[in-house]
């Protein structure tokens, strides 16, 4: 079955950086585009990042530009996100998702993880 498994995620002080990765099974990776969201306590999901089924574009939210990377390996059926210049409000849990188009709409994602959390402090 699809399965989505993000990882890296974890405590880190401001300034900090982390790398998380997304580990797909039980579908075609390389023929779906991917995202990154986050979810910080009692906000609603926003988008972080996409990249593009062949790895050619990337799209990053401007709160993140800049800082955040989101790469693919699909030899490794992975895709990653570098985080750097880590603020306090970076603190969310983040989720891959996959689907047809490297959108910012949650709604265009077919697969999705269960989040990693990650706690930057101040």
């Amino acid at each position: 079955q699809v399965q989505l498994l993000e990882s890296g995620g974890g405590l880190v002080q401001t300034g900090g950086s982390l790398r998380l990765s997304c580990a797909a099974s039980g579908f075609s990776f390389s023929s779906y585009s991917m995202g990154w969201f986050r979810q910080a306590p009692g906000k609603e999901r926003e988008f972080v990042a996409a990249i593009s089924w062949s790895g050619t574009s990337t799209y990053h939210a401007d709160s993140v530009k800049g800082r955040f990377t989101a790469s693919r390996d699909d030899a490794k059926n992975s895709l990653y996100l570098q985080m750097s210049s880590l603020k306090p409000e970076d603190t969310a849990v983040y989720f891959c998702a996959a689907g047809i188009e490297p959108v910012s709409e949650d709604h265009a994602y077919d697969y999705w993880g269960q989040g990693t959390q990650v706690t930057v402090s101040s």
